[in-house]
């Protein structure tokens, strides 16, 4: 060390004052070398901060359950969640600042390489209006309807936009959120038409509120993944179990099937009075 740790004046020798600090630097530096192994070691306990990022279509409150899973089983690992754009949460996982996304992709489609990705489940939009509202399922009338929608870079939003200008509409955007909580509001409160996941709209016991519309060559099911940039060492249980929460959570809304068929477009005030007395 280029310098004296040692008191050799008495015996046994023992430690000087600037000996006692040299260990206990080097006892930090153990420690430290210690934890990094274990982080690279795909059989060692999780344990640090898992860094995930949510596509916003995807970042609901039902997503709580797995996510306390994942820490009541793994107790030293912390959690930092962020929610952006997916080219957002793509340029953070090139760039070393998320570990795990979890983001909605066009069917058949992957995340760009390198990075990696592992599709889960498949998702279903729905164009939904309000119980009250009284357009019909055609594109024609859907391009002269105010549309709900998520602000640009919003894939799911591009798809649909793309088929209504194959069939020469233009529509009016009439609000841009990223929150589904309040686009559902809009869209019940007759403001506008929506996109949103059939999954969403179930799970809010929202379908006697809104008049679901299918307009012809329209189907767009987009894949739940999770994208990675490379091996997460431990932290990569941590993953498997988030990546099996989420799984059994979408599998469980069946979000890859049509709402209830007999639901469509019938507001509840009519099928109530349909009802024998």
């Amino acid at each position: 060390m280029g310098a004296e740790l040692l008191d050799r004046s008495v015996k046994p020798a023992r430690l000087n004052s600037l000996g006692a600090r040299v260990l206990e630097q080097a006892r930090d530096l153990l420690q430290r070398t210690e934890a990094l192994k274990s982080l690279t070691a795909s059989d060692a306990e999780p344990h640090g901060v898992l860094r995930i990022g949510l596509s916003h279509p995807l970042a609901e409150r039902t997503l709580i359950d797995p996510i306390l899973a994942l820490t009541d089983k793994y107790p030293k690992v912390r959690l930092r969640l962020v929610s952006e754009l997916t080219v957002e949460l793509y340029r953070r996982l090139l760039a070393g600042e998320l570990d795990v996304a979890v983001v909605l992709l066009p069917e058949g489609k992957a995340a760009p390489p390198p990075l990696l990705t592992n599709i889960i489940a498949t998702d279903r939009m729905e164009i939904v209006q309000g119980a009250a509202g009284d357009l019909d399922g055609d594109w024609k009338s859907l391009g002269g309807a105010p549309w709900v929608l998520n602000p640009p870079g919003c894939p799911l939003r591009a798809a649909l936009l793309d088929r209504m200008e194959r069939d020469g509409c233009s529509p009016m955007i009439a609000a841009e959120v990223h929150n589904m909580h309040l686009q559902l509001a809009f869209v019940q409160a007759g403001y506008g038409v929506g996109l949103l996941p059939a999954r969403f709209i179930a799970r809010n016991r929202s379908i006697d509120t809104v008049k679901l519309l299918r307009p012809p060559s329209f189907d767009l099911r987009p894949s739940v993944a999770i994208v990675r940039a490379g091996q997460l060492g431990a932290l990569g249980k941590a993953v498997e179990l988030l990546e099996h929460g989420l799984r059994q959570l979408l599998e469980a809304a069946d979000t890859a099937k049509p709402l209830p068929r007999h639901r469509r477009g019938v507001p509840a005030n009519r099928r109530a009075a349909r009802r024998p007395a």
